[in-house]
């Protein structure tokens, strides 16, 4: 018989519908066991042939508590993928369930995206945090603010002579002569307590070392000056007025960083070398933040470079953050364009490459090589870089002396060079600030610089002429020099020579001009009174 029929004639105890009739072959149909089974027992006191009522606070159930064996054969469960032993021996397990309330309402969770395939899934790496943020600066300028003045910008009377408004930001004025003192003074305040304990050592005469030494004892920090027995006496003066402990050891720098290093090495002291970390560049940046303070609607900024560029970059890197329309410009040695070389390769040139020029003018600027972090931000931050002679750095040194009242060296010199030598046409009219770093030199090189750039700058000149061996010709050489107003610095009277006329005197004068418009007219009124005139070159 068919499972259709056997359910239409189905027994439905206690709702009146006719029993189930045994069939014949019921023992032998296959969907439906025996009568005991297939009903099962029946719970007392709520039969279903009662006509008694079940308690309604009573459980509902979904069939009587306990194990009820089912309906269908255990065989026909394989067809919806159940297996026998799950049914525990033909029987099904069931539940009491209690009707407690409304059903929680639970949200949906987000769709989930798909993932990509292996071969589409690409790794991202994440961004690499800046070397040097503007954060980075701004927290250097707060922590700096109580030891460090702020040096002024101030407006020079050369703008007028070279149409622009030139704005010097004279960092020369600190304590040691330079701007290193900010990137100093951050580096030491961020040491940790026992390494100010301890103590720092430093090994290179320079104004780097000059800064560790004044702010480490400031900040009662040992510090221990290694330098070698060829260090010049000033220089070590200097430092002992400082409150440093001088050691005088080995016969070059090498000899003296090399034991420093040792030291430094053997009793935990922390060897401070000039370089291009985030500390030191960090506390040079507030000079950016400073200029732009200071001079409202600035178009450009000059800042001189060399070795690490460490002043440059961060300058930079301040001043693009806060406008990134001002232009910023480099400026190097033409004898050593390490910066400008490596811009142009792609990567950063050592200073083996290039001989030193001038070692006492240029001391500071090539003691390292480029740093790669300050090559990297000055790809970034740098607009432009160009070179200036020699000869232009110490004529700048000139005009800073007679404008400016002041004395600096050939490195705070180099940004003022570049306008005097008239390489930044594109600056005329607009307004420029020019970073003067430092003002560390000797006196008898700043007098030997000073001499030679008033030679270069055409106001002192040397002449030879040939004079009548009678009384009165020298007197009337002389009394025209003093018409013309001119300052006679030394004279030479030669009357015996192997090569000279009879009766014939040579004369040789240098003298002085107070700018080039004199030295022409002199060049004039001499070569008409004197036809043997003849200028020495310079």
């Amino acid at each position: 018989m068919n499972f259709a029929a056997q359910f239409i004639y189905a027994n439905y105890v206690g709702d009146g519908s006719p029993s189930r009739v045994g069939f014949n072959d019921s023992e032998n149909d296959p969907f439906w066991q025996s009568e005991d089974q297939r009903l099962g027992p029946t719970k007392q006191g709520c039969s279903t042939s009662s006509k008694s009522t079940c308690n309604k606070d009573a459980p509902v159930c979904n069939g009587v508590e306990g194990w009820r064996p089912t309906l269908i054969h255990p065989e026909r469960l394989k067809d919806f993928g159940i297996e026998e032993e799950e049914c525990l021996n033909g029987e099904v397990k069931t539940f009491e369930t209690k009707v407690v309330g409304a059903p929680e309402i639970q949200l949906m969770d987000p769709p989930k995206t798909n993932k990509k395939r292996g071969s589409e899934r690409k790794a991202v790496a994440p961004p690499k945090p800046e070397y040097l943020s503007f954060e980075d600066i701004s927290a250097a300028a707060i922590k700096i603010q109580s030891g460090m003045q702020k040096t002024p910008c101030t407006y020079s009377r050369l703008s007028k002579q070279y149409g622009m408004e030139i704005f010097l930001k004279k960092e020369h004025l600190h304590y040691t002569g330079s701007v290193k003192e900010r990137g100093v003074l951050y580096l030491l305040t961020s040491l940790n307590q026992e390494q100010q304990k301890k103590g720092v050592i430093v090994a290179t005469d320079c104004s780097f070392s000059m800064a560790v030494a004044h702010h480490a004892v400031e900040l009662r920090i040992p510090v221990f000056v290694i330098m070698p027995a060829s260090c010049a006496q000033p220089h070590l003066r200097i430092y002992r007025d400082y409150g440093a402990m001088v050691i005088s050891y080995g016969s070059t720098a090498r000899d003296s960083l090399n034991h420093a290093r040792h030291l430094a090495k053997e009793n935990g002291y922390l060897c401070l070398e000039e370089d291009d970390s985030a500390l030191y560049l960090a506390g040079l940046g507030t000079v950016g933040m400073e200029i732009y303070e200071q001079v409202p609607k600035l178009d450009a900024v000059i800042v001189s470079t060399g070795g690490q560029c460490s002043l440059l970059v961060s300058t930079a890197a301040a001043i693009k953050h806060l406008n990134s329309r001002i232009t910023v410009i480099g400026v190097e040695p033409e004898g050593f364009p390490l910066l400008l070389q490596s811009l142009k390769t792609g990567s950063p040139v050592t200073s083996e490459r290039y001989s030193i020029p001038n070692k006492k003018l240029y001391g500071d600027i090539f003691e390292h090589s480029l740093g790669t972090h300050t090559f990297q931000l000055a790809k970034t931050f740098v607009d432009k870089v160009i070179t200036v002679r020699e000869e232009d750095s110490l004529v700048a040194m000139l005009r800073f002396q007679e404008f400016e009242r002041s004395t600096v060296d050939t490195e705070g010199a180099m940004g003022l060079a570049a306008i005097l030598a008239g390489q930044l046409p594109e600056l005329k009219g607009k307004r420029v600030a020019v970073v003067v770093s430092s003002a560390n030199m000797e006196l008898d090189l700043i007098r030997q610089c000073v001499d030679r750039a008033l030679i270069l700058d055409d106001r002192v000149n040397k002449f030879t002429v040939q004079l009548g061996d009678f009384p009165g010709d020298m007197a009337k050489l002389l009394d025209m020099l003093a018409r013309e107003d001119i300052k006679l610095l030394d004279v030479c009277h030669r009357r015996y020579s192997d090569r000279g006329d009879l009766f014939k005197a040579q004369v040789e004068c240098v003298v002085e001009t107070r700018d080039k418009t004199q030295s022409t007219q002199l060049r004039r009124t001499l070569s008409e009174r004197y036809p043997t005139l003849r200028w020495l070159e310079r």
